[in-house]
């Protein structure tokens, strides 16, 4: 019976063994162990970026990157046409949907904290590659549009203050070129062409430069938003806040203020791309994060309130609103310090645009899924010069022909479905079972032995010797790195290693909060609303957390749960696009009140209810990091609605756009990235060097010399090493299994007949675990 189910393997078939060889390469995670010193793409490129920043340097940039257009424009804009006064409301609701994501990007910056590359690396290590090329692809468009819609908005503002003698030369010198975005008739902008050009050499000169510049940028930023809060104290008028006026489009017009608001806090991701060149990663960009978005919410909220105090909102200029504040009063020499403030602002938005693009293109080429020409280190400036340029040159050429329209339109896309991404992640893993998330915990505790210590080789010996893994379970080669379709010690572990829990000292990052020989959390450790909700409801809480089904301080994640948790994820992620796509397209029908339309609109409510619920039933991880995510899954879940329902916001034309740069993405990936990732030509590697072993156990040569390198064909099986379509693809088991391999091969060879391949699939049927 079991032959003839063994038959029944769509293994055994053309079409089965390659899809399943698909399925483990765009699955397929990286080692978080790659990630340590000498063991990453810098290393193997001879050249390492430069570790100069600091907590300061990281908060500078994440302010610059927002602050810019958010409060010399957005302010005035959303005041004027949707809120009012009302936008101090907006912004502070904009800034809190803001902070969810932050906080679940402040977690991954210390779940995987020395690395560069942002969303790009968070999904790479966790999710798998495919899903991580995507999401690093639509970063570079995001941070590419970025930069030369920058660039096109400081040529205008230079043009403007020239009372717009600039773009009249141009056009009476170069012409006008039509058909540019939407049509209509443009001028190629050769100023914003210059402007980008210079940011990018100042960019490929060094970190130190960029950053002196950002932070100097800063600090005149900072000096006129002083000047505004000073000077505008005098010609504030309460009437303007009288009755009725507060609020002139009612909390709808906040609401929609509030979208328009969220996306003048996008731009703090671009802190989480500094892993390799910050001090202290683990700590600096969780702070760094935080504290940018705080600073962020502070000078617009303070902008808007002297802003509608001292003009009406309906006599505010969209175009420039503080600027034209002062005029309204008499003030004019106020203008023209607001001006440069505003060209500040700008050019920082501008360098927080370009700063992040070359260091994602640099991870994803360094890893093989981009053209490895890319990653070059420059040895003198220590920076990605190659991805400087090219990054550089790619933005210059757009900000010279699309008109700065069309590039706004574009705007945040990307961002939007990182930070998604990021959400689903920490929500995932949170509830993953131990063995699942055990390399991030065992990767920070080698990282702070290090630090304390400093002792590299040791740390690396500990964290990336097979040999050691191997004396430590003692057992059969099992799958430690994360391809998810394939044994591991969990199924769906990601994550490098098992932590030992008997050599935790005072330098572990999970002594006092994790029991020494159970991995129990201590009581001390409980969650600070979970201990004022103790005390205010008493005795009850237990008695709540049993009828509710909550899990249990002893209870611990394990396969089954994890696998809930992936399945109610997903399950969320669908139904909150559907639920956020008929909020906004169906939105006349829930208006009007259909009975329809507000049974359908309740129902998906109490699904994703259900679903959040469930997945707060399931015990999550008890391991604890510097920084983690709080109110799980809350926040995450909360997060992934708000993103969604913004990018859905977007134009039809923005969405069109975006499909477009998505096909150019998969040509690459499905014709260079897949092929020549490091984790392709590493597995490779392994399975050749195995052939040398097993090539003396078997009657037939499982190579073909002809091809160079092909895998071995069905009944041309041995033992150890599987059917090709499933063991083929092993990437992360075929260094557990060397190991093995090295010391059974000669006793193997003794007296061993080669079985079927019947045999053989119904072994494999064992291993096999389906996700």
């Amino acid at each position: 019976m079991s032959s003839f189910f063994s038959r029944l393997d769509p293994r055994r078939g053309p079409w089965g063994a390659a899809g399943h060889a698909l399925r483990a390469r765009v699955l397929r995670t990286k080692p978080v162990e790659s990630m340590l010193e000498g063991t990453g793409t810098a290393a193997a490129q001879g050249a390492r970026l430069a570790k100069v920043l600091t907590t300061l340097d990281l908060i500078s940039l994440g302010v610059g990157s927002c602050v810019g257009t958010g409060m010399y424009v957005v302010s005035g804009l959303v005041a004027k046409e949707m809120a009012g006064p009302g936008v101090i409301v907006s912004f502070i609701i904009a800034a809190v949907a803001s902070i969810l994501s932050g906080v679940c990007y402040a977690e991954f910056g210390v779940r995987v904290p020395k690395t560069t590359g942002s969303a790009y690396t968070y999904s790479y290590v966790t999710v798998g590659e495919f899903v991580a090329f995507f999401i690093g692809w639509n970063l570079i468009l995001e941070y590419l549009i970025g930069t030369a819609a920058g660039a096109s908005a400081l040529s205008s503002m230079f043009d403007s203050l020239a009372n717009h003698t600039i773009s009249r030369w141009m056009i009476n010198s170069v012409g006008t070129l039509n058909g540019l975005g939407k049509g209509e008739e443009s001028y190629p902008d050769l100023l914003a062409l210059v402007i980008a050009v210079i940011v990018t050499i100042i960019v490929a000169m060094g970190v130190k430069n960029s950053v002196g510049l950002n932070n100097v940028l800063n600090v005149i930023n900072l000096a006129v938003w002083i000047f505004i809060m000073i000077a505008g104290l005098f010609y504030v008028k309460g009437d303007n806040w009288s009755e009725g006026q507060f609020l002139p489009f009612g909390w709808p017009g906040v609401l929609k203020g509030a979208a328009t608001c969220f996306y003048a806090f996008i731009g703090f991701d671009i802190i989480a791309t500094t892993g390799e060149e910050a001090k202290s990663p683990n700590t600096s960009i969780p702070y760094a994060i935080t504290a940018s978005l705080v600073t962020c919410l502070t000078a617009y909220v303070s902008v808007s309130i002297i802003l509608t105090l001292m003009v009406p909102y309906d006599a505010i200029d969209t175009e420039s609103p503080l600027m034209e504040m002062f005029v309204a009063h008499g003030f004019y020499a106020a203008k023209f310090i607001v001006a440069i403030g505003s060209v500040a602002g700008v050019t920082v938005s501008l360098l927080g645009s370009l700063f992040p693009m070359p260091r994602v293109i640099y991870a994803m080429a360094g890893d093989g899924l981009l053209f490895r020409f890319l990653s070059h280190v420059s040895s003198y400036t220590e920076t990605p010069v190659v991805a400087c340029i090219v990054s550089g040159f790619l933005a210059a050429l757009l900000s010279l022909l699309v008109s700065l329209r069309d590039l706004i339109e574009m705007m945040s896309i990307g961002t939007l479905l990182a930070y998604t991404l990021v959400s689903v992640c920490v929500l995932l893993l949170r509830y993953q079972p131990e063995s699942d998330i055990d390399g991030f915990v065992k990767f920070l505790s080698e990282e702070h032995t290090k630090k304390k210590e400093g002792i590299l080789a040791d740390c690396e010996k500990e964290a990336c010797s097979p040999g050691s893994e191997g004396e430590e379970f003692a057992g059969p080669p099992t799958n430690t790195c994360g391809a998810k379709n394939l044994p591991s010690l969990g199924d769906n572990e990601m994550l490098i290693g098992k932590s030992d829990k008997s050599t935790y000292n005072v330098n572990h990052p999970n002594y006092g909060t994790v029991d020494m020989t159970s991995g129990i959390e201590a009581d001390e450790s409980e969650n600070i609303y979970l201990i004022k909700l103790k005390k205010l409801i008493g005795p009850r809480y237990y008695t709540m957390r049993i009828h509710l089904g909550l899990p249990g301080k002893m209870d611990r994640p394990t396969v089954a749960t994890g696998h809930t948790v992936t399945t109610c994820v997903l399950l969320l992620f669908v139904l909150m696009f559907i639920f956020c796509s008929f909020i906004i397209f169906g939105a006349d029908y829930i208006y009007e009140q259909s009975w329809w339309a507000v049974l359908l609109v309740v129902l998906m409510i109490l699904l994703i209810v259900v679903l959040v619920f469930v997945i707060l039933q399931q015990p999550e991880n008890p391991k604890k990091l510097p920084y983690m995510a709080p109110c799980l899954p809350f926040v995450p879940a909360f997060a992934m609605l708000v993103n969604i329902y913004l990018m859905l916001k977007l134009s039809t034309v923005t969405w069109i756009r975006f499909a477009v740069w998505c096909f150019v993405g998969l040509l690459i990936y499905f014709g260079y990235g897949m092929w020549n990732s490091t984790l392709e030509i590493s597995a490779r590697e392994e399975a050749l060097h195995q052939s040398t072993y097993q090539r003396y156990d078997v009657d037939v040569d499982p190579f073909s010399v002809d091809d160079g390198f092909s895998y071995a064909t069905e009944g041309e099986g041995y033992p150890g090493w599987g059917p090709s379509e499933d063991k083929g693809f092993s990437y992360q088991q075929m260094a557990g299994a060397k190991e093995s391999h090295r010391t059974s091969s000669r006793s193997k060879s003794k007296g061993r007949h080669k079985p079927p391949s019947e045999a053989l699939i119904a072994n494999d049927e064992l291993d096999y675990s389906p996700e």
